[in-house]
């Protein structure tokens, strides 16, 4: 059963469309990376998938369950690209607060926190007022709590941005070994290193999929050495399609 499955998404605000037939599948297992440029639709893509809107004309399933569905949030780990913080809470009071809605027990949860505060550094700065991190801290602090309830998907928008590259090296290693475990992972990235670590590329321009599959087939198909030179000749591509409509 895919965990995600995109069918010829239409979707738009009132008469402007932003996205025009995409279709996207992932299995468990995958890591699957969003690319395109700012306005390109990545997030109107995430926020129809998590069920924030409702397609205009397709399909989105999750769990082969037709979205929006409230019930399926709660087996979504999900990373806005904006924070979302109790900035006059301390971190671990927020990761606390969130990890209840989620549902977990009192006892699990203290396991969960502690684990996801590891996994991006924050151990030392649990009891610190989230008012007083920094932008890459409170990144992490998001990052953290979509981690916390051990979803078999998580969705995370823009999750290395303000990260230095260290602890970005400690995050990848952890979403392989979440991958590995057969959970989905599906991001939006401006960054190519990060689009290198997924087992799956879907390239995004002027809301149309220009490109769709892994790192290395994609270079292969249009014969180059970087991900960022498979999106340049894929835009080529579309622009000199578009010239001949």
């Amino acid at each position: 059963m895919a965990t995600i499955q995109v069918t010829h998404l239409v979707q738009g605000y009132a008469t402007t469309t932003v996205l025009n037939d995409i279709n996207l599948e992932t299995n468990p297992g995958d890591i699957v990376a969003l690319i395109g440029p700012s306005g390109a639709g990545k997030t109107t893509l995430i926020k129809t998938i998590m069920g924030m809107l409702r397609p205009k004309s397709g399909r989105v399933s999750v769990f082969d369950q037709a979205m929006p569905n409230r019930a399926l949030l709660a087996h979504i780990g999900f990373m806005a690209q904006t924070d979302a913080l109790y900035t006059d809470l301390t971190g671990r009071e927020n990761l606390n607060f969130f990890g209840a809605m989620q549902g977990a027990s009192r006892s699990a949860l203290q396991v969960q926190l502690a684990h996801a505060a590891e996994v991006v550094a924050l151990t030392p700065d649990l009891d610190r007022r989230v008012s007083t991190y920094s932008g890459g801290m409170k990144r992490r602090l998001s990052l953290a709590i979509a981690l916390l309830n051990d979803p078999p998907l998580l969705i995370l928008d823009e999750p290395t941005v303000g990260i230095d590259p260290e602890l970005r090296r400690q995050i990848w290693t952890e979403l392989h070994t979440m991958a590995s475990a057969g959970k989905t992972i599906l991001l939006t990235t401006h960054v190519m290193e990060d689009a290198e670590e997924a087992t799956q590329l879907l390239m995004i321009r002027d809301g149309a999929a220009i490109a769709q599959g892994s790192p290395t087939a994609l270079m292969a198909t249009y014969h180059v050495q970087s991900i960022e030179e498979v999106f340049l000749a894929a835009g080529r591509q579309q622009d000199a399609h578009i010239s001949h409509v």
